[in-house]
């Protein structure tokens, strides 16, 4: 029997530092994760010098957490993988910085891995493989894209966001009702006891079978709601070259008006806006299941922990007949096991990095 292929992973690309190791890319050994949320609260989203601070004061505690808690010695390892793409420069540098350290001082291979890449792969972790072709849904803070899996590591665009992204109109939804952050967790729970018919929110699916996605119109439309704007509708999306924000000259400010509402109102509005975001993305990942012919369905990144997707996407598989893979919570969020996982796939095609691998910030494809 042949020794293990053990991974470690860093993952530094937002607010999250984690170090993970994983052997022979699915069983994990260890996951540590250091959360920044309380630190971004106060100000409702991430700021990215207070995060690139605490991750150079995290970084070394969750690397000797995480051996520790493996009970790995550097000599056991093949590899090092890390975020290097994409995310927030400052953050990523952290990262690629201690994983280049690392590399050089255990003399082992660099591998660079693309985060949002890494989240198609999470739904097999501490599970079985994927079968492929699988069509993969990823919904985070910062981005939502489909893909076409043609494997772990070879992965092409079907479509993308053209302004905000799923959790960004979460986190954005729950500013204007007056909840905490982060947004998704604070609209589910808000939405617990709500009527999610109870506004007729739109979905925005764009023209003809596109797989592209819209939510900012959607955002606009909850904000003329709060607002009580007579007549208003919701800002057309429109393509626009790089990331886009929608803006109205004329758009009232968030939070002004829900006071005006009570807890059941606020209820019924977030399980409507909810359910207007996860109709969209059902609807969107039916399109590119039925268009890829998949074989599995993958659900992967923050928004993948909300309840009424996994749900409706769980109803979704079984009228297809496709099997479905759903990361565990803990490999929902930023975690450095799906990137050890990733560095796994790349390790075995030979894929490895020198230690001139950059950070890049931007998405590719």
């Amino acid at each position: 029997m042949t020794d293990p292929t053990v991974i470690l992973g860093i993952e530094s690309s937002c607010d999250e530092t984690s170090c993970a190791l994983v052997a022979d890319g699915r069983r994990v050994l260890a996951n540590v994760v250091a959360s920044q949320i309380d630190m971004h609260a106060r100000f409702g989203g991430v700021v990215p010098e207070i995060a690139s601070r605490a991750h150079v004061e995290a970084v070394n505690s969750v690397i000797e957490r995480a051996l520790a808690q493996a009970g790995v010695a550097p000599r056991s390892l093949a590899a090092v993988a890390v975020t290097n793409e994409p995310g927030l420069i400052g953050s990523l540098l952290v990262g690629l910085m201690a994983a280049k350290t690392l590399a050089w001082t255990w003399g082992l291979p660099l591998i660079g891995v693309n985060h949002v890449y890494a989240h198609a792969v999470a739904a097999a972790l501490d599970g079985e493989p994927v079968e492929y072709p699988a069509v993969a849904l990823i919904c985070s803070g910062g981005h939502t894209a489909l893909y076409r899996c043609e494997g772990p590591t070879r992965m092409t665009l079907l479509g993308t966001t053209i302004d905000d992204a799923a959790g960004e109109a979460f986190d954005k939804a729950a500013k204007i009702l007056g909840l905490s952050y982060p947004g998704g967790p604070a609209i589910q729970k808000a939405a617990e006891h709500g009527d999610g018919a109870r506004v007729p929110f739109p979905r925005s699916l764009l023209r003809g079978a596109s797989l592209d996605f819209s939510f900012s119109g959607l955002k606009t439309a909850l904000l003329y709601h709060v607002n009580g704007v007579p007549g208003a509708r919701a800002a057309r999306p429109r393509r626009q070259a790089g990331p886009a924000r929608l803006r109205r000259k004329t758009q009232p400010h968030a939070g002004e008006g829900v006071e005006r509402f009570t807890g059941q109102e606020i209820a019924d509005v977030a399980a409507s806006f909810q359910a207007a975001v996860v109709d969209t993305l059902r609807i969107k990942l039916r399109r590119a299941a039925e268009l890829v012919s998949a074989k599995s369905i993958i659900l992967g990144g923050g928004v993948a922990a909300n309840a009424a997707l996994r749900a409706a996407v769980t109803g979704l598989a079984e009228k297809l007949r496709i099997p479905l893979r759903l990361p565990k919570f803990a490999y929902c969020l930023d975690n450095a096991a799906m990137v050890a996982a990733m560095g796994y796939y790349h390790l075995q095609e030979g894929k490895v990095d020198t230690l001139e691998l950059e950070a890049n910030p931007t998405v590719r494809g």
